[in-house]
């Protein structure tokens, strides 16, 4: 395969008439890295993902494969290949030939490109079904096709927009482990168009959270689910119960007020008194029972109570706080049960309490 090239964007913006889709962007993806863009529906990340293959015009800004600007080159000249999520496949052609097609065009003789297509195709484990069509095939069986027709140019990076969508649940988490494994194997970027919070986690040696065309967060996948960067991060990644209020100074430490009155400890600086602030709390480290430091819990009326197994989930609302999680073990649970209406009190311990930065437009 060819040699990785580091990938970046900068200040790359993307409009549609009146409407910004991905907003200046800038992002450094290193060479060899499994890099997830991680969003909801409409925050950018798929309009970002089809301006680096080349397939939508960038309106401001510049994007660079290793030394080379492509920004205005054409898909076939970035050395780039892009994995579409329908898979598009030829239904008349067998899988030889769909994965010889890019080949084709580029005018490679018929039997050097089926012996490369062969060869992809050993690499991706279906070396038997190269006679079949697409038809034939399951939906995983697909997926290689494709990604071997992709990878038959020797791409400096490999693009997929959400490639395990339509695949069934067991069948995602197979093909997760196999993609990280090619892209171990290969040695190239892989960039992985993704909304599913456990799909980035279990892929990407980078996660990048867009919110409204922009960048909210990128890190390792344990950076970004243990020190989210935004409300929107800890929200989205659904690890962390966010607190909102105004920063408080009480007996020269700095606490957050809800707009009930109550108030909460936080580990770092909350900005300067009457400021908006946030702050998040891991919702797995969230216990049963008084808390040991003022500030560091509150009582509150269950609910909702979901068993799974080795964990209870609890929703508990309080003065102020609504719809806030704890997981706790079943162990612990069952030790001391309680049920929807009880009042409950939660604590936690002040480094699990981390104050969340702010995104102004």
């Amino acid at each position: 395969m060819s040699k990785a090239a580091e990938i970046d964007l900068a200040s790359v913006t993307k409009r549609y008439g009146s409407t910004v889709a991905v907003d200046a962007v800038s992002l450094k993806i290193p060479a060899g890295t499994y890099c997830c863009l991680l969003g909801p529906s409409g925050c950018g990340k798929t309009s970002t993902l089809r301006m680096i293959a080349g397939h939508e015009s960038v309106s401001d800004g510049d994007i660079l494969l290793g030394r080379t600007m492509v920004t205005h080159l054409p898909p076939a000249r970035r050395g780039t290949a892009m994995m579409f999520q329908s898979y598009a496949l030829f239904p008349h052609l067998d899988l030889i030939d769909n994965v010889a097609f890019s080949l084709r065009m580029k005018g490679v003789g018929k039997e050097a490109r089926r012996a490369k297509a062969l060869e992809m195709l050993q690499l991706m484990q279906m070396e038997g079904y190269a006679t079949r069509r697409p038809a034939q095939l399951s939906g995983g069986q697909q997926q290689r096709v494709a990604l071997a027709r992709a990878l038959i140019t020797d791409p400096e990076a490999l693009l997929l927009d959400e490639p395990l969508s339509a695949l069934d649940p067991f069948l995602k988490i197979r093909m997760r482990a196999e993609l990280k494994k090619l892209q171990a194997r290969l040695g190239i970027s892989f960039i992985h168009v993704t909304h599913s919070q456990e799909e980035a986690m279990a892929l990407a040696d980078l996660i990048v959270v867009m919110n409204e065309g922009r960048i909210e967060q990128a890190g390792s996948p344990r950076e970004v689910f243990e020190r989210p960067a935004t409300a929107f991060v800890a929200r989205f990644m659904g690890d962390h119960n966010v607190v909102s209020g105004r920063t408080v100074s009480a007996d020269s430490a700095e606490l957050l007020e809800v707009p009930n009155g109550g108030r909460f400890a936080a580990n770092g600086m909350l900005g300067a008194a009457g400021d908006p602030a946030d702050i998040a709390i891991r919702t797995d480290h969230v216990r049963l029972g008084p808390s040991a430091g003022a500030g560091l819990g509150f009582t509150g009326t269950v609910s909702n109570i979901e068993y799974r197994g080795a964990s209870v989930k609890l929703s508990v609302d309080g003065a102020g706080v609504e719809d806030f999680t704890a997981i706790v073990d079943d162990i612990s649970f069952f030790a001391r049960p309680v049920k929807v209406g009880d009042a409950v009190p939660l604590n936690w311990d002040i480094e699990d309490a981390i104050v969340l930065g702010r995104f102004t437009k």
